[in-house]
């Protein structure tokens, strides 16, 4: 089997929650993600423009947007709420 990506937990963790959820979205903490992930999220995950998904979607971005989420990053309480996108 191929290599899984740092974040690919998280896109099968968001996939599954979508299946099973017809809610707008879903809000976690970092910490909440660290677990899902295993692994600590680099320091500028801390700042929005990490979670902005943009031209040159990195492998983070790509764990949610082919998940079919969008993210949005409260640096004030340190969670992001993943809006589901229409399919």
């Amino acid at each position: 089997r191929g290599s899984m990506g740092k974040y690919d937990p998280l896109g099968v963790f968001l996939r599954r929650w979508r299946s099973r959820n017809s809610a707008e979205g879903l809000e976690l903490t970092l910490d909440q993600i660290e677990g899902i992930i295993r692994g600590v999220l680099p320091r500028g995950a801390g700042e929005g423009p990490w979670w902005t998904a943009d031209a040159e979607c990195g492998p983070h971005q790509r764990a949610w947007t082919d998940a079919g989420f969008a993210a949005d990053f409260d640096p004030k309480t340190e969670r992001v709420f993943f809006r589901s996108l229409p399919e």
